[in-house]
């Protein structure tokens, strides 16, 4: 074993002693999580799936763990996405019952911190919980496993209706110290029901933490999730991310997985459709710069026929920024009658700026329908040109042109406060006399001429 993994398990053993006696199932997976990853070990590029990645940032980082959620009111309030919701706000990894305010929430409709529910019925969560995502899945949901203290419980009646978005907000605090944290979210969506989850990970400038995150969506038959993940932690933050999806019959996933933010990102998506007329849909924006990495790993597994699945990942990459799309859709023996598509496209602004892209088709049945591609190319000098002629400087013609290359993701985000974020991190401050829907019109229409 070396210092590295060493490290991270004496920090373990510190909180462990300080926590003092738990519920056995959850000690035991505790025990599990820690033995899997002292066998594992951090991954290393020599292994396939994190071949572009390199995590010994995190490895050798002598990450505290928080023990407060101080975080200024208004700092949070500048943060926070200006959208009527019902919010669980964490600092740190731990509940800032203060930052948070979850309103009126419909009958049927259970939205709690996950300590507060393991406190208040452990058995009841104890079942689905790591059900989905457990120390197998990768080193860091096996780290999540033995840390894991914090993060959210959302369950929904069958047949209930959420107006208003769930969003659960993390924030990310400036600090002498650097923490780290590894929250866990759940969500059980009942037959027929239906939401809009936004998770929004953002921070103060200069934090320079890492956030190991672990979610599992479980969606009973007919039941309808969206699902936008805002990621815009400061660019020193490191956050990895683990998010597996069970769907049954006639349930639909819909995820807006938006990366704007952190120095070292690694998300992997994976959605398991297991009854018939089972939809997962996967909408997908990175963009980077200066030295960011942002690394997207998918995987949908048609495990019954008539499912179906449809991918879209842009990528704009700046500086010297580096990204990495691997998307795999497996269909599974017995599994025919399915539609999957899956597109992968990407701009590099830079001529130091790299991509990696692989589209995977993995087929064991033979009435199916495929298709996958992917593309990266730069910016139209002729379409800057256009733009150029009619009057517009050469920055805003580039970040008009590059807005309407996110624009085929964006136009079919619903949330103006979301759209607005990528926005202003895509393009930056553009004229007010051009609204979003035009500047993407008139720049889309310059660079298909």
């Amino acid at each position: 074993m070396n210092d590295d993994v060493q490290r991270f398990l004496d920090r373990l053993a510190e909180r462990n002693a300080a926590r003092g006696a738990e519920p056995t199932w959850i000690a035991a997976r505790r025990q599990a999580g820690a033995a899997r990853f002292e066998a594992l070990g951090f991954p290393h590029r020599r292994i396939e799936e994190w071949k572009y990645t390199d995590v010994r940032d995190i490895a050798a980082n002598d990450f505290a763990l928080a023990d407060s959620a101080e975080f200024s009111p208004a700092a949070a309030a500048a943060l926070t996405l200006p959208i009527e919701a019902h919010r669980l706000t964490f600092v740190d990894g731990v509940f800032a019952p203060a930052l948070s305010d979850l309103g009126e929430l419909p009958a049927g409709v259970q939205v709690v911190p996950l300590s507060k529910a393991l406190e208040e019925n452990h058995e009841a969560v104890g079942g689905p919980l790591g059900r989905l995502t457990g120390v197998e899945f990768s080193p860091f949901a096996a780290l999540n496993t033995a840390f894991f203290e914090e993060g959210a419980l959302v369950r929904l009646a069958p047949r209930t209706v959420v107006e208003k978005p769930i969003v659960l907000q993390f924030l990310s605090r400036a600090g002498e110290r650097e923490v780290m944290s590894h929250p866990r979210i759940l969500v059980e969506a009942g037959g027929r029901s239906q939401a809009t989850l936004i998770e929004h990970h953002v921070g103060e400038e200069g934090a320079a933490n890492f956030t190991n995150l672990v979610e599992e969506i479980i969606l009973d038959r007919g039941a309808i999730l969206t699902h936008y993940k805002l990621q815009e932690a400061p660019l020193k933050d490191r956050h990895v991310a683990s998010i597996q999806v069970e769907q049954a019959r006639d349930s639909r996933y819909t995820s807006f997985n938006l990366n704007l933010g952190g120095g070292l990102v690694r998300n992997d998506l994976v959605s398991d459709l297991n009854g018939e007329g089972a939809e997962a849909t996967f909408h997908g924006l990175f963009y980077g710069q200066g030295r960011q990495h942002v690394d997207n790993h998918t995987l949908v597994n048609h495990n019954a026929p008539h499912t179906r699945s449809s991918e879209n990942y842009k990528g704009i990459l700046d500086d010297r920024a580096h990204g990495v799309f691997n998307g795999r859709v497996v269909v599974k023996r017995d599994s025919q009658k399915i539609e999957s598509e899956q597109s992968n496209a990407n701009l590099l602004l830079s001529d130091r700026a790299e991509v990696d892209t692989k589209p995977e088709l993995e087929i064991y049945a033979d009435d199916v329908k495929c298709a996958h591609g992917a593309t990266t190319g730069q910016l139209d000098a002729e379409a800057v040109y256009a733009l150029r002629a009619r009057g517009i400087d050469e920055q805003t013609a580039r970040g008009l042109l590059t807005l309407a290359f996110a624009g085929e993701v964006m136009e079919l985000v619903d949330l103006d406060a979301v759209a607005e974020r990528v926005e202003l991190t895509v393009a930056g401050k553009l004229p007010e006399r051009f609204n979003l829907a035009g500047l993407v019109e008139t720049a889309a229409a310059f660079s298909e001429d």
